[in-house]
């Protein structure tokens, strides 16, 4: 059998054509050596099917804890004695949150809140508050308000969100060691009616909750299969009182493997650094990251834990010579 990486090269380089299953594992198998020929094949693959261009986003908490599910990473679940308490954000203070995202470079906005699904009153809000952004700030809103019904996703539409996050978390088949008060299946189930809706998706996870080598291919190969706009790539940052809180840190080699084999599972997909790269993989291997594959950052904080200052961030991009995508780029 040929090397993986050529069949990568002729597959999804010249062809655009995602590897399988079975091909990511053998990705994310590989040596310690061959992580460098790895990221620079992903690179030429983001390049070719993406453009140099990187997305920034900024994002904000409109209701932050206090959430009724269980995911058993998350300082936000009211279920776990975590240092995060109930916040919530009016309209105004959501605005002024719009605007110094602008101020970054940034052409995506998302208001994020932690819920299992929205109720009336926060429809109502996020509704409001779109409406009001889009006249007021030259951004993109994305939202993230949890599980949807078909009349919620109309709505949101109407409102003019562009982009919907609803994050899978990890593979199918490790799911429900990671969260049982709702199904991996309806999460699925809302994004499929966003997709169908004409809204753009948003759809990722965590790295390091658990999952075998297998399973993290799994859950690239099933993202590939849902063609989501965005992946969001998360790495875990155990929080204290939760009950991933002592996992170990997912190690870089392993992250970066894991970066490049997500590029070749996604070709086309906007592929986005969020949560624990600082953590993770520190500067250096962020600057690989983005030479490996990804082409799209969250800039400034995050929900419940610190970012990277968003100017380093923005340095960072112009000392790599990578340019940033301008608004009318994203619509």
């Amino acid at each position: 059998m040929t090397d993986i990486l050529a069949r990568a090269r002729a597959k999804v380089l010249d062809e655009g054509t995602p590897l399988n299953q079975d091909e990511l594992l053998e990705v994310l198998q590989l040596p310690d050596d061959r992580i460098d020929d790895l990221l620079s094949l992903a690179h030429e693959v983001r390049v070719k099917w993406c453009g140099e261009e990187v997305d920034v986003e900024g994002i904000v908490s409109l209701k932050t804890g206090g959430c009724p599910e269980d995911c058993r990473f998350c300082s936000q679940s009211a279920l776990y004695d975590s240092p995060v308490k109930a916040v919530r954000l009016d309209i105004e203070g959501l605005i002024e949150s719009a605007k110094e995202v602008q101020k970054t470079g940034a052409t995506e906005f998302c208001i994020v809140a932690a819920v299992r699904s929205p109720n009336e009153a926060l429809m109502e809000q996020v509704e409001d508050a779109v409406g009001r952004i889009r006249s007021e700030v030259d951004v993109n809103v994305s939202a993230s308000l949890g599980i949807l019904n078909q009349a919620q996703v109309d709505r949101l539409k109407k409102a003019g969100v562009h982009r919907y996050n609803h994050n899978l978390e990890t593979a199918r088949s490790h799911f429900p060691n990671v969260v049982t008060t709702h199904t991996w299946e309806e999460r699925v189930h809302t994004v499929e009616m966003i997709r169908d809706a004409g809204m753009e998706t948003c759809v990722g996870g965590i790295l390091g909750l658990g999952e075998t080598l297998e399973q993290r291919a799994e859950f690239a190969s099933e993202l590939s299969a849902l063609n989501p706009t965005e992946v969001p790539m998360n790495f875990l940052d155990p929080r204290p009182g939760t009950p991933f809180q002592d996992l170990p840190l997912v190690p870089i080699k392993d992250a970066l493997r894991a970066i490049g084999a997500f590029r070749l599972a996604l070709p086309r997909t906007i592929l986005r650094f969020a949560g624990g790269r600082e953590l993770t993989l520190g500067d250096i291997g962020t600057e690989k990251g983005l030479l490996g594959g990804i082409n799209a950052v969250i800039a400034g904080n995050y929900l419940t834990t610190l970012g990277r200052d968003a100017e380093n961030d923005l340095d960072m991009l112009d000392r790599m010579h990578l340019p940033i995508k301008a608004l009318n780029a994203t619509v």
